[in-house]
């Protein structure tokens, strides 16, 4: 991993909720609002900005973990803000707390893990795990 990342980076990505992005199952809406699923996909995108800059040409990013709360549902149109913050270095862990928001309204918030590997070794153990 290249020098510089810090505790307390941030990096921030919006979107706009559109209905492929509405709670939905095998193709059947539940509710026209922004999805949980949807969300983490966002809050996950937010962290992965925090270690771009900082990988090296053989190494890649891989999830960890996440944790989220949906707080607020968020209807088609709402433009949302997702924020993460770096908090902790663990070895080659990257861990981020992440806050969605829909204006002043708190939408979701959570942590993404994300370990920072060589990319030979994810494709080793993808390899090993792969079914013939």
């Amino acid at each position: 991993m290249k020098p510089g990342m810090e505790i307390g980076q941030k990096a921030t990505i919006y979107a706009t909720v559109t209905p492929d992005m509405f709670a939905q199952f095998e193709g059947n809406v539940v509710h026209p609002a922004y999805s949980t699923v949807s969300m983490v996909y966002h809050m996950e995108w937010a962290a992965r900005q925090i270690i771009l800059p900082y990988l090296e040409d053989h190494e890649e990013g891989i999830g960890g973990g996440v944790t989220a709360s949906h707080n607020n549902p968020t209807p088609a149109g709402a433009e949302i803000k997702v924020t993460a913050t770096l908090t902790k270095l663990k070895g080659k862990a990257v861990i981020c707390d992440v806050e969605v928001f829909n204006g002043d309204i708190l939408v979701g918030k959570g942590e993404v893990t994300q370990f920072i590997l060589p990319k030979e070794a994810i494709k080793k153990k993808l390899d090993e795990l792969s079914v013939s």
